[in-house]
Formats: structure tokens, sequence, C-alpha cells
């Protein structure tokens, strides 16, 4: 039964990721604001949090408000620190949070109830987020088990299949379905060049989580950058979306705790060196410069863009949104950790399954990171919760930047996306 909960679970977050959709517009906005404009704090310090709600942008008063404050609990249940009931007067009511002593998060959440309806919001204050230290371990075999990996995965011919897609094609960028020899099984993405003829940089687009089809970023190889975006489930990415749904509900939900108890099978082995074949596979196309190339991607795709990059040293940039997979471990230490975060039953909290984990843990693989990088994330993450993105971003060694949008959930405003593309063009383009 625990196990039928948490596949259907699964499934319904992920087809949540593939909406990626920012909040919908309410007739009555409830508003938590930290008294910090960038929500950080020291440790030992109070956080007060004012609570406003509007209905057509008026301040409503007299109204009861609900509100508990706890430690960031993803999309799970934490211990609650406070909680209680406040009448709304002349438009905020405030709410002190208690000390905070270690490095995290601490939420308030607000609900109110207008005309039979509820509505509700909430606001994450950091504390020191950037002491955060990750509670997953490092394998003593780590570095070796991934090295026969790569070994393994060089064996293997990439026998790559390009296929024209003259339907996607534009007078400025030719779009290919492209098909890869992976280690058990195969790789398959879009790939999109520039028409005129020269040498051009590299982009490879790592997924979020999901099943679905891919479409390529034509307009990217418009501006000059030979782009592949793969996907990692092993099946072409240009069938009928029926396909995918049926996969999703079917044989591929919950693939990404899939032989979590076996670190040779676990499912994100074939995954991650997958990645490195999708390298391969830049590094051969015919207009590549041969030189530059970065990976990107966000949630899912984020851990795969940090993975990619630690384990394959042609990789000179990335960037990441919220990475997922990050110290998921974090639930066995009294906080939330990494998405799919796991760690809460019976059914994942097994030594074998523990242990698994840590090689496919991104906070193990932060620690070899060397490409420069570029990252951005939310305070009020509930899917990659910040505890878990710093964690691993804390271990990095490399050359870095964080672009925190502190309201921001497991969504991005247009604005990161901007800041992202003109980072990684102009490194691209040194």
């Amino acid at each position: 039964m625990k196990l039928k909960i948490y596949l259907s679970l699964a499934a319904t977050l992920l087809l949540c990721f593939n909406l990626s959709a920012q909040p919908r517009k309410e007739l009555v906005n409830v508003i938590v604001t930290p008294d910090r404009t960038d929500w950080t704090y020291d440790l030992g310090e109070r956080a007060e949090f004012s609570i406003t709600v509007l209905r057509n942008n008026v301040p409503l008063e007299n109204i009861s408000i609900n509100y508990t404050v706890e430690t960031d609990p993803g999309y799970r249940s934490v211990k609650i620190w406070d909680q209680g009931n406040l009448t709304l007067k002349n438009g905020t009511v405030k709410v002190k949070s208690p000390k905070f002593n270690t490095p995290g998060f601490l939420r308030c959440t607000a609900r109110v109830t207008v005309d039979g309806k509820e509505y509700s919001s909430y606001a994450t204050a950091g504390f020191s987020p950037e002491k955060i230290k990750a509670t997953t371990s490092l394998p003593s075999d780590f570095e070796a088990f991934w090295n026969k990996g790569k070994e393994e995965l060089a064996a293997i011919p990439m026998d790559a299949v390009m296929t024209l897609m003259p339907e996607r094609c534009t007078d400025k960028v030719n779009v290919y379905h492209v098909q890869l020899n992976n280690i058990k099984g195969k790789i398959y993405g879009i790939l999109c060049t520039p028409k005129k003829e020269g040498k051009y940089p590299a982009i490879l687009h790592v997924p979020g989580a999901g099943i679905r089809p891919y479409y390529g970023d034509v307009d990217e190889a418009a501006q000059g950058f030979v782009s592949f975006t793969i996907g990692i489930h092993g099946i072409p990415v240009n069938l009928d979306q029926q396909i995918y749904d049926d996969l999703r509900s079917g044989a591929l939900a919950g693939y990404n705790t899939m032989n979590l108890d076996d670190k040779e099978n676990m499912y994100y082995r074939r995954v991650y060196l997958g990645c490195i074949r999708a390298v391969d596979f830049l590094e051969s196309v015919s207009n590549f410069n041969g030189e530059d190339i970065a990976v990107t991607g966000g949630s899912q795709g984020g851990a795969l863009s940090i993975v990619t990059a630690a384990l394959d040293d042609r990789i000179d940039y990335l960037a990441a949104f919220y990475p997922a997979l990050s110290d998921l471990t974090g639930f066995l230490q009294g906080r939330a950790g990494g998405w799919p975060q796991i760690f809460l039953d019976d059914f994942t909290n097994t030594p074998e399954k523990i242990e698994v984990s840590k090689y496919y843990d991104v906070a193990n693989f932060s620690r070899f990171v060397k490409a420069e990088g570029w990252y951005s994330w939310g305070y009020n993450d509930n899917v990659c919760p910040p505890a878990s993105t710093y964690a691993a971003y804390n271990l990095i060694p490399a050359k870095k930047e964080l672009h925190v949008f502190q309201e921001t959930q497991h969504w991005t405003f247009p604005e990161q996306h901007e800041l992202k593309n003109k980072w990684l063009f102009s490194k691209l383009g040194e």
C-alpha cells in the first residue's frame, strides 16, 4: 500500500513538473513578508513576518488568520514550531519566529477563509544558508565507481543516427532527431545547428523530471550555437504524446527510485552516463568549434547539469536552476531532503537504499565540479527545498555565482532566464 501511495505521489509530482506553471491569480491575495529585504538572517536572529490580505487589491480587516511556523517542509510534513490564530487589524499582523540556531530555513504560512473559501500563502526565511552542510556522505569508492562506468560507456560505439526533420527546420537552422548508443540501450535527443557555415560553441540541455517529447532550441541555434536537447529514458523523443502519457502512468511511474537498493542498476546510472554520451556526440558534430561546451537545465535538469560537469571535464560552463536529487538524506536528519524527497517511510528507509543514494546524490558530485557555474533558485521552493540545493551548492569548489529570487517556488521569473542566457552566451562567446 505504501508503495502504491508513493508511486501515485511521484506520478502526480512529475505531471506538476511538466506544467511548470507560475501561480494563478486569485480574488483574495495573502501576502507573507519577512522583515529583511533579502529574507536572510544570521544564526540566533529572529525573523518577523508581516501578513496582509488583499481583496481586489484592497486590504481586508477584522478577519481571522491561522498561521504556522516550521522549518521548510518541502511537500512533506515536518514538526511545527509555532501556530496560532490572529485577527487582522490596521491592514497587517506580525508573527515573530523563534530563534533559529542551525543553518537552514524557517517558513511562515498564513491561511484565511473568505466567503467560505480558504486562501493561503507563505514566505521562507533563510538563516546563514551559506553554512548549510550536506547530510549525505561520500563513499570511499565513489570516484572508482563512476570511472568504471565511464570506461564501460567508452567501450560502446556511439553509432550516431541523425535524421533530418524538415518540418522543424527554418531558413537559419537545421533540426535533427538523434539516436545514440548508451549503456543498456539508447539515448535520444533533438539537435539544432546553424545552417550558416562556421564553427560554433555547443550547449547541452538536460531535462527536468517527467516523460515527454522534446523539440530542441531552434532560437538558440539561430543565435549561433550548436544546441542539443536530450531525453533520458531511452525512447525516441518525437513520438505521439499518448505514448509518453502511458509510460508516465505505467512502466516508468516512479522511475526516480527504481533499483535504489542496487547501485549497479539504479535507474539514474544509465541516465548520468547517457549525459556523457551526449557530450561525446556534441564533440562529433561537424560545426562544433571543438572547444566550448556548456550544460544547462532545471530541477532534474539542474541535477544533471552538475553531474555532467562533475563527471566530464569537457564541460566548460554550467547553468542550473534548483537542482533536484541534492542531499537526499535530509529528512533522516530532520530537514527537507531534495526531490524526490524520500527516506520518510519503511519502503525507502533501508540501509541498502540509503547507501546506494550516496552514489547518485548531487551533493557528492558537487565536490568534483570544475566548470564555472551560474545557479538560481528561490527560498519558497517546496519541490527542491532550498536547504537541499544549498547543501550541494556550498560544496562546489569551482568559480560560481548564485542568483536567489526569494519568492519563487518551483518556477522561474522570465528575468531569471534572461540573466542565465546573458551569462551563458557571453561566456561561450569569450
